[in-house]
């Protein structure tokens, strides 16, 4: 397959580079097309030869004798964000949990040890602790807050540390750095999950983690109507993680792929919108005293602290912790959200609340909430922020 028509722009703004790269200048379209193929056609043998030898030769280089291996359409989207993430290379899975199997997949075998962050996504938190038992792979949970907890459960069978920054749910902000140091200094893989914060506001590979996970379901593609995900890689691990990817047939499609090509194109416009009205609802929000922001705000926090000292920005995805002994009250004043509609994921352009129970919190082991705290995750939308201060202001009277 050929994308010879297809102009990759190179610039150092990552804003200019999201306008501009990736014009297919053969079809004179802004935007790669979407193709679809199973049977990838050529004029004769020696030409699958030759492409073959391509393969071989250039395993990232989009050279593909199968559809199953992807099109021009993946392969672009793959190339542009390897560029904003700074990687060797960026492989496309169907989801973002995908994504997050093929990372732990990838470089544990039987025997071998894990450690995850405690506020882990409660999927991932399934798989490590209960799906990877089976095939006799340990799952040790360190507390967010304790990052001396991580070096004390390291043993010689330990392979990996993964990271969710910020926790899901709780929100904790964690020392990035002093992780990474434990994890050189004991020769361990590291991976994060870096959706909440995506390469716009954080590049993970860059900091010095080994795989950086990001649900393209959620801010790249922007608009709450496709899935995906992506698994961006250093070259330490990247024929692990190609060997494994081969294997699972883990595959973004050509017509996901496109949109969420399509939607790169406003990622840092839609992020700079939801970071300026999410600091405007916080900023209403940090008046209620029976309500503890979960979201970088209070300058004298720890939070903010490491916050401040690896992200250049913060998204649209923020936690409350409302105190109150009425539960049905701060059910009451999710219910009443006009602006907010109810439902999982988040990163489109509308605004979303959750109350966050046992179901949502997953089996935590160091999350200490007392019977008359509760957990509700809201994600500020596109919205005039105006326009849902209005509405939280109004719900909030509920609250007893």
């Amino acid at each position: 397959m050929s994308i010879r028509h297809i102009k990759f722009f190179m610039s150092n703004s990552f804003k200019t580079f999201l306008k501009h790269t990736a014009k297919d200048y053969h079809n004179q379209s802004v935007n790669p097309p979407v193709v679809r193929a199973s049977t990838i056609i050529f004029k004769s043998m020696q030409d699958i030869r030759k492409m073959q030898n391509k393969a071989k030769k250039n395993p990232t280089g989009g050279h593909y004798d199968y559809g199953r291996q992807g099109t021009s359409t993946t392969y672009i989207l793959s190339q542009i964000l390897k560029k904003i993430e700074e990687s060797h290379h960026v492989f496309l899975t169907p989801t973002g949990f995908g994504a997050v199997f093929l990372a732990i997949f990838s470089v544990t075998r039987p025997g071998d040890e894990i450690i995850v962050a405690d506020p882990t996504y409660n999927p991932t938190r399934s798989l490590t602790q209960d799906f990877l038992k089976e095939f006799n792979i340990k799952t040790i949970f360190y507390d967010p807050h304790d990052l001396k907890t991580i070096e004390k459960k390291i043993t010689k069978k330990t392979k990996l540390i993964f990271v969710e920054n910020p926790g899901s749910n709780s929100f904790d902000f964690q020392d990035l750095g002093k992780i990474l140091s434990v994890a050189k200094k004991n020769k361990i893989l590291t991976a994060i999950d870096n959706t909440w914060g995506t390469p716009y506001f954080l590049k993970p590979i860059k900091l010095g983690f080994d795989m950086s996970v990001v649900s393209a379901t959620k801010y790249y593609s922007g608009h709450s109507d496709v899935m995906g995900g992506s698994l961006a890689v250093n070259k330490k691990v990247f024929k692990a993680v190609d060997k494994a990817n081969k294997i699972t047939g883990l595959r973004l499609g050509p017509d996901d792929a496109y949109l969420i090509t399509r939607g790169l194109r406003t990622l840092d416009v839609r992020l700079d919108k939801h970071e300026k009205s999410s600091r405007e609802v916080a900023d209403f929000l940090a008046k209620y005293k029976n309500i503890k922001l979960l979201y970088p705000h209070k300058k004298d926090s720890f939070n903010f602290r490491m916050w401040k000292k690896y992200y250049s920005g913060a998204s649209g995805l923020m936690g409350l912790k409302i105190k109150s002994k009425n539960k049905n009250s701060v059910i009451k004043f999710v219910n009443s959200l006009k602006l907010f509609g109810y439902g999982y994921s988040w990163g489109g352009f509308e605004s979303l609340a959750l109350y966050q129970d046992k179901r949502e919190q997953g089996n935590r082991q160091f999350l200490n909430l007392p019977k008359d705290e509760h957990l509700v995750r809201l994600h500020i939308g596109l919205e005039d922020p105006k326009d849902l201060i209005e509405d939280l202001r109004k719900s909030l009277k509920h609250l007893k």
